[in-house]
């Protein structure tokens, strides 16, 4: 039986009891080239794996600019219902998004479903959502992606009866009450996201008031993000070799080598075109990102395009409003590319390679993490009382204390603090920040 989710889609991309044959398509337009394309399809033949379906076989083709109506030619469309047939696939997947009116022309002229990646990436999502929010999440995208669809509908309903006056009524009202039933709960869902938005930020606030400096996780699908995570803090979050294993955000508490304590956060992995409707549904989970002080940008160093997953990552940041966010580049899997990531670490200064599975580099990594996070902490000097012992520990706890020196009314510090804990700490405030060599 269909989840709800696959519900909300409108129609169930794989039969988890049988792995579905699937054809893909896709179109080499003006401006790209071959190889460029194939890539885009092996990525798109691993998210097909990953929703539990198999690729059965592939086809492109070169165009200047989209078919208004089949997406692909017209006789293309043609020698592709020829290919299913001949491979036994009931559905075909094309790489590029489609139009409803496309869609609903590619099913009727090839008797059988077509949809296109964001369908898929709905799909993955819908399996892997597990929190409250995420699942919110993920029904409102399906229902956002569904609602422009529902033409397809009234097609189907009218063709059902009889032309003339007095006809149309029934397929009308029935399309206009899906159409408000899915617009209710598209209201329903925004609000209710809203108000664990609310929570969230209250959390973060709360995190912020504890004067730990925030880092989170980002990068491509299948980077190493959680085995990251797993390596540094032990957190137990599940590792899979697939894309999007883990969509709900992980926060642990690391300590730093030079004692100092941060929070390190675990984010959704972003793949290039990530649909526009589950970025914005996404927001609140990947606000994460925004709220930190230091991204760790973690690269697969074995893929066989490093860079354009680098910008396809940026680019959602950007989306985001995590643009401008310090940005630390870890480029993971060094054990089965070494070449590969010392190259990519000479082209981006300031960088590291590591291996998250052996732990090779992490060290580098966990001392790079502390030189980052320090340059962007304020240093400054308190003269603590010495019967306020409570007020040493807690600037031990949630900074790096420089030094210390004993004088005659109390204990002066020099310590590195976050301005959360500063502010708390204003009263023994002696000297605000100064620059530590």
């Amino acid at each position: 039986m269909s989840n709800p989710y696959q519900q909300a889609l409108g129609q169930t991309l794989i039969d988890r009891s049988i792995r579905e044959r699937i054809v893909l398509v896709g179109v080499i337009f003006d401006g790209h080239d071959e190889e460029e394309t194939d890539e885009s399809l092996d990525e798109l033949a691993r998210l097909i794996d990953t929703a539990g379906a198999d690729e059965a076989a592939r086809m492109t083709q070169r165009r200047a600019a989209p078919d208004p109506t089949f997406f692909i030619g017209k006789g293309k469309v043609q020698e592709l219902k020829e290919l299913c047939l001949a491979v036994d696939a009931d559905t075909v997947v094309f790489d590029n998004e489609l139009s409803p009116g496309q869609q609903y022309n590619l099913e009727k002229l090839l008797g059988r479903t077509a949809i296109d990646r964001t369908a898929v990436i709905l799909d993955i999502f819908a399996q892997n959502a597990h929190t409250l929010e995420g699942k919110a999440q993920v029904e409102l995208a399906l229902l956002r992606y569904k609602l422009p669809r529902l033409r397809r509908g009234i097609s189907e309903a009218m063709s059902q009866q009889g032309a003339g006056i007095g006809s149309r009524g029934p397929g009308e009202t029935k399309l206009e009450v899906d159409r408000r039933k899915i617009q209710d709960k598209i209201v329903k869902l925004s609000r209710d996201l809203v108000n664990l938005h609310n929570n969230r930020r209250e959390q973060a606030k709360s995190r912020s008031r504890s004067g730990l400096g925030a880092v989170s996780i980002v990068g491509y699908t299948n980077a190493g993000k959680s085995t990251l995570l797993n390596h540094l803090t032990n957190a137990g979050v599940l590792v899979e070799n697939r894309l999007f294993a883990t969509l709900d955000p992980t926060t642990r508490r690391l300590s730093l080598p030079g004692g100092e304590p941060v929070l390190l956060s675990d984010t959704v992995g972003f793949v290039k075109r990530l649909p526009h409707g589950l970025v914005e549904s996404f927001k609140s989970t990947l606000e994460v990102a925004v709220l930190s002080d230091l991204l760790l940008h973690v690269v697969d160093s074995t893929s066989v395009d490093p860079q354009g997953q680098i910008d396809a990552v940026r680019l959602v940041l950007k989306e985001i409003g995590a643009g401008d966010v310090p940005e630390l580049l870890v480029f993971n899997k060094a054990d089965m590319a070494s070449e590969a990531a010392e190259q990519m670490v000479q082209l981006h200064q300031g960088s590291v390679a590591i291996s998250a599975v052996s732990g090779e580099g992490i060290e580098k990594l966990l001392q790079t993490i502390g030189d980052r996070m320090r340059s962007i902490t304020a240093v400054v000097e308190l003269l603590v009382p010495y019967d306020r012992g409570d007020i040493v520990a807690a600037v031990h706890r949630e900074g790096e204390v420089v030094s210390t020196a004993n004088e005659d009314d109390g204990m002066r510090i020099r310590a590195r603090l976050a301005d959360a804990s500063a502010g708390r700490l204003s009263e023994f405030v002696v000297s605000p920040r100064k620059d530590v060599a």
